[in-house]
């Protein structure tokens, strides 16, 4: 791969030997009718051996959008990005890609390009020369290549870069180069697999704020996955949520926050998690379980529910109160500011009105 032999500067994952299946078909080859950046899976399935891995996948992604699969590790979301990619094949099922079925194009064909999370840059060239090697090697002219990576290190503030070879960047400044030699390629559809997860708390924010603005400037169809919920809440103008290889529930993200279809997306979207409680209390609401987020339950000194302080933490901007009580188990309580509970306090907790979230026996939301 590459020229005079050389590896990418990444861990050596299976991935780096696709990056070069995903390099752009040259411009006079190149199917120009998958450019609208539209995606749609119908019934896709997915199985290794005897393993069903996806099951039944259905999704419209409509150009523009920016859609993020989240899960639990081992949730299918990674092998679904894989199979848009054309990196695996699906077992059954249509994939399209601009309104034009994917089922068996290989990967350089589907006017897709991926930023994986190794960043899988050539240790012994420029940040200027990783940017447009795959164009080179597709024959793009040089004064084209020279246009489209200008443009691109200027979204991404790259422009004081572009004579610097890998190791003289930051893991941020890296990433970047790995979007930016996406970018290069004008793809219809961007695929980003986990590209924040070798970065650093601090620099996967700022990070988090330059794949946003760029999605807006680009107005591009971004696909994007994390097992991060704070990424697909921030990021997301629409978020697939997976478990076991199928899907939950697809969703603005506030509509996911406010209306979780069932208690497995009420408990992983949102931070910190909901509070769920069964038994008697739940059924006194109609419900075999009932849910309330910890930023909707008030703490007063008699409330709907008393219990026992047992562990605070203050951050600052606002304190985790943990209350154990009785019949319900360990809550946890969101408060504003700075407030002074002592292990051992008995608090008392109330739910804001309309607050509470009921749930059947299926575990599917209920009203």
């Amino acid at each position: 791969m590459g020229e005079a032999g050389q590896e990418p500067l990444a861990d050596a994952s299976s991935d780096r030997s696709a990056v070069g299946d995903l390099l752009p078909a040259s411009p006079a080859k190149r199917d120009r009718t998958n450019r609208g950046g539209s995606l749609h899976l119908a019934d896709v399935n997915k199985s290794f051996g005897i393993v069903h891995v996806l099951k039944g996948v259905d999704l419209a992604v409509e150009p523009g959008e920016f859609v993020v699969f989240v899960g639990p590790s081992g949730c299918g979301k990674s092998t679904l990005l894989r199979i848009i990619a054309g990196l695996e094949e699906q077992t059954s099922g249509d994939l399209r890609i601009g309104g034009v079925l994917m089922n068996g194009v290989p990967p350089a064909k589907r006017g897709i390009a991926m930023v994986f999370q190794s960043y899988a840059l050539y240790p012994h060239l420029t940040v200027e020369k990783n940017m447009g090697l795959a164009l080179a090697q597709a024959g793009v002219p040089s004064p084209e290549i020279r246009a489209r990576v200008a443009k691109a290190s200027g979204l991404l503030r790259l422009d004081a870069l572009l004579g610097r070879r890998p190791a003289e960047l930051s893991g941020g400044q890296r990433q970047r180069v790995a979007i930016g030699r996406a970018i290069v390629r004008e793809p219809s559809l961007f695929l980003f697999d986990e590209p924040l997860s070798n970065l650093d708390a601090a620099l996967r924010v700022g990070t988090r704020i330059e794949i946003a603005k760029l999605h807006r400037q680009l107005g591009a169809t971004m696909v994007y996955v994390t097992h991060d919920q704070i990424e697909a809440m921030t990021l997301a103008d629409k978020i697939v949520v997976m478990r076991g290889g199928a899907i939950e529930q697809v969703g603005r993200p506030l509509e996911l926050y406010h209306r979780p279809a069932n208690l497995f997306v009420a408990g992983f979207i949102g931070s910190p998690t909901m509070n769920f409680a069964d038994g008697a209390i739940a059924a006194r609401a109609g419900a075999t379980t009932i849910g309330v987020r910890p930023e909707h339950l008030v703490v007063v000194p008699e409330g709907a529910w008393t219990g026992t302080v047992s562990h605070a933490e203050h951050l600052g901007a606002d304190t985790m109160l943990y209350v154990e009580v009785p019949g319900m188990g360990l809550l946890t309580a969101r408060v504003l500011g700075d407030v002074s509970h002592d292990i051992g306090d008995r608090v008392g907790l109330t739910p804001q009105d309309g607050k509470i979230y009921r749930f059947d026996g299926a575990g599917n939301a209920i009203g």
